[in-house]
């Protein structure tokens, strides 16, 4: 209570901060020593440098998180190598389905040539280079042993379950084997087929060829009613076609070119021997063109369906275009399981492709979740409707959609369920070119089928570190 009637008597207040003392009177007018106005104005001027530098240091921090929050929300890339011819499926049906459903994740696609061996040797060159650009590695069904035994892949075995695999066909799965590893999940098949004319057999009282002799002699039949200028046509040029098109006559003779688990050669045994002569009388015989010997498949499928060939060994693609319209084969051509020897099975050569991930990839997690999308059943069907691709997932051959496009699916599975793999070996690519030269060998009369199968046999154990016959 004194101090307030203090205040009242004389209203002056003096006080000191920071050594400046300051003194206001009953009029409010404020004074102060020179000496306190020099400090007041050095305490200013530090206050100010202090909020520039305050306001800089917020104004940075606004500018590092804003750029940090846009880097967080780029997307993902994910970066992959694709076999020319399917880069417009890929790209606007799985990958597109994939970025609209996952927007934090982009993939970009590397087209590659229209070769197979050119994409494996970008995909391999890239890896031995060291840090491999690519996230998702698009596999044909050869070259997973390569590429897992190099250390190249993720093993994706503890990543995916035994349930799931169950939807795909068995042999589809093992080809993404190696050793105790799962490499390589598949996103389309491809399995060799028989084609025959079903009028032409039917005219002619015939039925479809279930052996080697029946093939022979339903070929020599029809050209002798001059109803096709040859027979049979299949595919004998030196390149992989040739080695896929004998193991399934090789399985057909009960025979085997390498054991994947033993790394035994099965080329100089009884059963290749006669794979080989029976292949090379087709030509004798006059039931193959000389000239099968240059051929790939599209030389086969034109060849047959200009309506002069009655039987065809090939890839599932030839049935649409034989069905166009305007073909003169529409709606005359069957399809079956290879022909085989009396007692054996028939075997038809798996391929296909698949996708794996970069062992030294920085998006591993990304990349998986995308395939586990390329994997989902959705997103197969959808991408096998668009494309037409053979499925890997067996519903799919059944599926009514995909039935009511492709009724010929239903057959097809009958023989993808046949499928004989080709060695998983990583040297396969080595092993493949030594079986094509000596079968060209063979073929062309340079040597003759024992000799040929002997050398190849020798050749290819060299190449595994078995010499010992």
């Amino acid at each position: 209570m004194r101090s307030a009637i203090a205040i009242l008597i004389n209203p002056t207040i003096n006080f000191q901060f920071n050594n400046i003392s300051i003194h206001i009177d009953r009029t409010l007018n404020i004074t102060m020593d020179r000496q306190s106005k020099n400090k007041l104005h050095t305490l200013h001027q530090k206050l100010k440098k202090w909020y520039r530098w305050m306001l800089l240091f917020v104004l940075s921090l606004s500018i590092i998180l804003t750029a940090w929050i846009a880097i967080a929300q780029q997307p993902v890339v994910l970066n992959t190598l694709i076999l020319a011819p399917d880069v417009k499926d890929l790209r606007a049906g799985m990958f597109q389905d994939f970025e609209k459903e996952n927007p934090g994740i982009r993939i970009n696609v590397i087209e590659g040539p229209n070769a197979a061996n050119l994409v494996e040797d970008l995909y391999s060159s890239a890896f031995l280079l060291g840090e491999s650009p690519y996230d998702l590695v698009l596999l044909d069904i050869v070259w997973t042993p390569k590429f897992a035994a190099a250390g190249w892949l993720l093993d994706l075995q503890n990543r995916v379950s035994p349930e799931e695999l169950k939807a795909f066909t068995v042999q589809d799965i093992e080809a993404g084997r190696y050793r105790d590893g799962l490499y390589r999940i598949p996103i389309r098949s491809d399995v060799g087929i028989f084609y025959y004319r079903e009028d032409l057999l039917k005219a002619a009282g015939l039925k479809p060829p279930e052996t080697f002799q029946d093939l022979i002699q339903a070929s020599q039949t029809l050209q002798k009613q001059d109803k096709v200028d040859w027979g049979y046509v299949w595919q004998g040029r030196q390149y992989e076609g040739l080695s896929a098109m004998f193991v399934e006559v090789l399985e057909g003779y009960g025979g085997f070119w390498v054991n994947s688990d033993t790394q035994e050669v099965g080329l100089d045994k009884p059963e290749a021997i006669q794979a080989v002569q029976f292949l090379r009388s087709t030509i004798e015989k006059g039931i193959s063109p000389p000239g099968v010997t240059t051929y790939i498949e599209e030389d086969t499928r034109r060849l047959f369906q200009s309506g002069q060939v009655a039987f065809l060994r090939n890839w599932p693609y030839v049935l649409p275009l034989a069905n166009e319209k305007g073909s003169q084969l529409r709606n005359r051509v069957a399809i079956k399981p290879m022909v085989h020897a009396p007692g054996e099975t028939s075997g038809a050569c798996l391929g296909g492709w698949g996708f794996g991930i970069s062992s030294n990839s920085t998006h591993k997690e990304e990349a998986w979740k995308a395939l586990q999308y390329f994997m989902s059943r959705e997103a197969q069907k959808r991408f096998i409707l668009g494309a037409g691709y053979v499925p890997s997932r067996k519903e799919l051959f059944t599926d009514p959609d995909v039935v009511a496009k492709y009724p010929y699916f239903p057959e097809l599975l009958q023989i993808a369920q046949k499928a004989v793999l080709r060695p998983a070996i990583p040297q396969y690519a080595q092993a493949s070119d030594i079986l094509q030269r000596y079968l060209s060998a063979a073929l062309s009369n340079r040597m003759s089928p024992e000799q040929a199968m002997e050398a190849a046999a020798k050749e290819t154990r060299t190449l595994l570190g078995r010499n010992q016959a």
